[in-house]
């Protein structure tokens, strides 16, 4: 038994059906009574969601009997359902009442008369069945849930279509409180299956409704593969079991059980399970299912009958049989697929080794007597590995690596790629493609680029490396230079920045610049970047101008178009300004005649990562809208630049506003990305914090995992000290900025841009945490948390004034600038509205959500400052913009705001509770909190919150102006001085 039969897994995915159902509960309970059969394949989890509803219900008082059909042969046990469900009800004695009015019971039960032998007896025991419902359903209202009704015998299906089409739910009176669940698996019913014709019958009726369980996407299977295991499962083996199971929750649960045991095969006990079906297939029909599986998921109808060797009769027949039962179904163009991957895993891991190897050998043949076509170049590479056709597999391999370069499939030509350097020495050199450029070297290069282009960068190190290794002493030096320059720029892409400028160095130093060599001037072009990556900027600046020159000397367009990127972030005033905007534009151009689309890649994410950075973002969408389609066209939306524009992308988006979209993008992308690529959806990590989704802290955590990924960790840094500073914990705030900057951080002592974000979010925890030292009294500590304010504000300062380029930050740094200050000073001496005035005016540029929480921080120093209507209207402004969001956590701190100030003209003692004005008296004798509770018999944390109440509801920054504040107001008279 799997282990996952031990435990309940979460119900994720359905929610749309839950609610559909429990909507069908609600109208019954008020009398409306309603049927809905629901329709699955096997395993994709009606049992699951049917138990999730029951429970629902019997929580909510509802009464829920369950009957089970149970697979019994052609004949098998009549109204077994309904016996199992009287059983239940006979042996609760609360039911005994109303069961002894009811004959039916004794009848189903054994105990009275065989209604088949009793004229008449057929019809007296379904109307007895009804009115047993009707009566259960007029005492509480009635779930009832029949399971596989795709096993359930004659006579149950005749007393299910009574009682759906005249029994009890078109019974008057409280007989109506009552709900059919009936689920079937659709997979079972093939067109004979004496269910098909109920089904059809039933619902037409008007009270009957059908419901139909598809398979679950592919994020949700992610989401509950995550959910099932104790230990957590490496991010590939998850995409894996997700590939696999298809949507369907139970294959997915078994292939987790069996993670880590037979990764690669199907779980016995599930092969097992998909097998029963296949062996209730004829021998021949068996036959052509075993042949098809061979030939992969789907098949040409030709090919296969070809393949089996079976007379055109036979195979129709025999396919017939299959797709009946729904093991194969047929598809466009004339061709069959399994209905499910792991259907055909089973039945392809249960041919015998000889069969197998056989029938890999007769599609090798058939294939190629087609002609070797580059299309079907994959499938040859295939069916000679398997039938062990070594040398011919080589070939093929590497057809179909070129293939898949042509149509932009890096992906694919990797794969191609790696299994022909696996097969090399196993052909004798005699048989080895004699093409030029065709040796173990430069295919491992190859290999590496289509790996960075198909983003798994890591897997690129490892081939550059890999080619390293293979050259030997006596190499070429421009090969060896290459080699060298393409594994820094694979590096670079990792953030392995001092590894990078090491290679790029030796590249260049193998190479003479003079006379100038398309080597040299790539090796150039490397070196730049790395250089540039370490602040060795005028090393990379001198560089760049000399290359270029070779470049153009040389016809390099290509080249030429690179080092004009890098030369944009150098020179004058960098990328945002007019001169960097006109160089990247000729980048552009450059890398687009050349037909260079890594190079076009790099130069359209710098110009629309500048103007995201002039606040410009309409035009940056603009941009990316056009970069991604032609990242598309590549095939290279996976590689590192397009993943930096689709994280680009949703940021703009998250930025503007525009969050529904955001997330609608991000779920869209998620399913593509390749592992290094997760950060690509990161910002609805910031719309998930922002709408109080606590599942957004797992998933930044999970950013964290594997290899180190530069914009993973930035992402969850912002998200964790985020969601840190809301649930208003300054230590953990403040550590994980501390956590993020250091593992952010490079040789070159210059701060990530990022560090003024992550200082203006720490600061809004301290400078709450300070105000509460304040007005607690405890000097000593908040002196120590005053000096945690000065010097995150300096790291801004730092961070802001000089980005990674060296220049001041555009509009959103100095936007998060102007927030740091003015949650510093309300950290050190109390809210300051001007600060806070100048911050709002900062994210005006379009950060609509930072703009309305600065507005509320306004809003409270207002408050502070005795400003109280403005403090409201500004408030408000906040409020509507949280309501447009749905940005909850900021709207009920808005809705607080505004209900601790009176409207004018209400008297501001009724404003106050009356514990709070016994606080406020004591208060003003000068009482700690501590005494205020000895002297109302309260604890000191119940009198410090009113306290804080008090002062909110006051606009006071401190006890003691709080105190001035109601003397001020009258809330209270000075105590009389005695004469002794």
């Amino acid at each position: 038994m799997s282990q996952t039969a031990f435990i309940t897994p979460p119900l994720i995915g359905r929610d749309g059906e839950l609610a559909r159902l429990t909507g069908v509960l609600e109208r019954a309970r008020g009398g409306a009574a309603r049927a809905v059969l629901i329709a699955g394949d096997a395993g994709v989890g009606k049992t699951r969601l049917l138990d999730e509803v029951a429970g629902r219900a019997a929580r909510a008082g509802t009464t829920v009997v369950t009957g089970h059909c149970v697979d019994l042969g052609d004949v098998g046990l009549p109204y077994l359902p309904f016996t199992e469900i009287l059983g239940v009800l006979a042996a609760d004695e609360r039911y005994a009442a109303v069961l002894a009015t009811h004959p039916a019971a004794d009848r189903l039960l054994g105990a009275g008369a065989d209604p088949a032998r009793d004229p008449g007896g057929r019809l007296r025991l379904f109307e007895d069945v009804a009115g047993l419902l009707a009566d259960l359903a007029a005492a509480a209202p009635l779930l009832l849930v029949l399971e596989d009704l795709h096993w359930a015998d004659q006579s149950s299906r005749d007393l299910l279509r009574f009682l759906l089409s005249r029994g009890v739910l078109h019974r008057p009176g409280p007989g109506r409180r009552l709900a059919v669940l009936a689920s079937y698996r659709a997979d079972d019913l093939h067109r004979r299956h004496p269910l098909r014709p109920l089904l059809a019958e039933l619902v037409r009726l008007p009270a009957v409704e059908r419901l139909e369980l598809r398979p679950l996407p592919d994020a949700e299977v992610a989401r509950l593969v995550r959910a099932l295991p104790e230990r957590p499962l490496p991010e590939a083996t998850v995409r894996g079991i997700v590939a696999r199971a298809e949507g369907n929750a139970f294959y997915a649960e078994e292939l987790v059980a069996a993670a880590g045991a037979d990764a690669d095969g199907v779980p016995s006990a599930l092969a097992d399970l998909l097998l029963i079906r296949v062996e209730q297939l004829s021998e021949t029909a068996q036959q052509v299912l075993r042949t098809a599986a061979v030939a992969g998921r789907r098949v040409g109808h030709d090919l296969l009958r070809e393949a089996a060797g079976l007379p055109e009769d036979e195979l129709e027949s025999a396919l017939r049989e299959a797709v009946g039962r729904q093991l194969l179904v047929p598809r466009d163009g004339d061709t069959y697929a399994f209905r499910h991957a792991l259907t055909r895993e089973a039945v392809y891991a249960d041919l015998l080794p000889g069969e197998r190897s056989r029938l890999h050998g007769a599609y090798a043949r058939l294939l190629a007597a087609r002609g070797h076509t580059a299309e079907t170049a994959a499938e040859r590479a295939h069916h000679y590995r398997e039938s062990h056709d070594l040398p011919e597999a080589l070939t093929a391999s590497l057809e179909a690596a070129d293939h898949a370069q042509r149509l932009g499939a890096p992906a694919e030509e990797l794969r191609h790629l790696e299994t022909a350097l696996d097969l090399w020495s196993s052909v004798p050199s005699e048989a080895r493609p004699g093409a030029d450029g065709v040796d173990p070297v430069t295919l491992t290069l190859r290999a590496s680029a289509a790996a960075a282009h198909a983003g798994d960068s890591h897997r690129a190190v490892s081939l550059t490396r890999a080619a390293l290794a293979e050259v030997g002493q006596d190499a070429d030096s421009a090969l060896a230079a290459r080699i060298r320059y393409t594994l820094a720029g694979n590096l670079l892409t990792v953030d392995r920045l001092q590894a990078a400028f090491r290679y790029s160095s030796e590249a260049l130093a193998l190479i003479p610049a003079e006379p100038p060599s398309r080597t040299w001037v790539w090796a150039a072009a490397t070196h730049v970047m790395a250089a540039r990556h370490l602040g060795a900027d005028e090393t990379a600046l001198s560089i760049a101008r000399r290359a270029l020159g070779a470049a153009e000397e040389l016809g390099m367009a290509d080249a030429q178009a690179d080092l004009l990127v890098s030369l944009a972030n150098l020179e004058g005033g960098g990328r945002r300004s007019a001169q960097g905007q006109e160089t990247l534009r000729q980048a552009r151009e450059l890398a687009r005649s050349a037909r260079h689309s890594p190079v076009e890649m790099r130069a359209l994410f710098n110009q629309a990562i500048s103007r995201f950075e002039a606040g410009d973002l309409d035009a940056c969408l603009r941009l990316l809208t056009e970069a991604l389609e032609r990242a598309r066209r590549a095939g290279l939306l996976s590689s590192p630049y397009p993943l930096g524009m689709r994280h680009l992308q949703l940021l703009a988006m998250y930025t503007l506003g525009r969050w529904d979209e955001c997330l609608r993008v991000a779920a869209d992308a998620e399913a593509g990305l390749p592992a290094t690529g997760a950060f690509a959806a990161g910002p609805a990590l910031y719309v998930a914090v922002a709408r109080g989704d606590l599942g957004a802290v797992e998933r930044a955590h999970a950013l964290l995992d594997g290899p180190f990924n530069w914009m993973g960790t930035l992402i969850a840094g912002i998200v964790l000290t985020d969601a840190a500073s809301l649930r208003g914990d300054p230590e953990a705030a403040v550590e994980r900025m501390r956590a993020t900057l250091t593992a952010l951080g490079d040789d070159s002592g210059r701060r990530p841009d990022v560090t003024v974000r992550l200082a203006a979010l720490c600061l809004a925890a301290v400078a709450d945490r300070a105000a509460e030292l304040r007005r607690g009294g405890d000097e000593r500590e908040l002196r120590r948390w005053t000096d945690t304010a000065t010097e995150l504000l300096e790291q801004a300062r730092g961070s802001a004034g000089r980005d990674e380029e060296g220049r001041p930050q555009g509009p959103e740094g100095q936007a998060w600038l102007a927030r740091a200050e003015a949650e510093w000073a309300a950290a050190v001496s109390g809210p300051d509205p001007a600060a806070w005035e100048k911050a709002v005016a900062a994210f005006g540029y379009g950060d609509n959500y930072e703009q309305a929480r600065c507005r509320l921080r306004h809003a409270r120093a207002l408050m502070a400052a005795g400003r109280g209507a403005e403090a409201v209207e500004c408030a408000r402004e906040a409020r509507r913009t949280a309501a447009a969001l749905g940005a909850v956590p900021l709207l009920e701190r808005a809705d607080e705001l505004i209900r601790a100030v009176p409207s004018p003209g209400e008297d501001r003692v009724a404003a106050l509770t009356a514990r709070e004005q016994d606080v406020l008296r004591l208060l003003a004798r000068g009482r700690s909190n501590r005494q205020i509770g000895e002297e109302l018999f309260i604890t000191g944390k119940t009198a410090s919150v009113h306290v804080s109440n008090i002062l909110a509801k006051l606009g006071a920054a401190s006890r003691t102006e709080a105190v001035a504040v109601a003397y001020r107001q009258g809330l209270i008279a000075p105590e009389p001085t005695g004469s002794g």
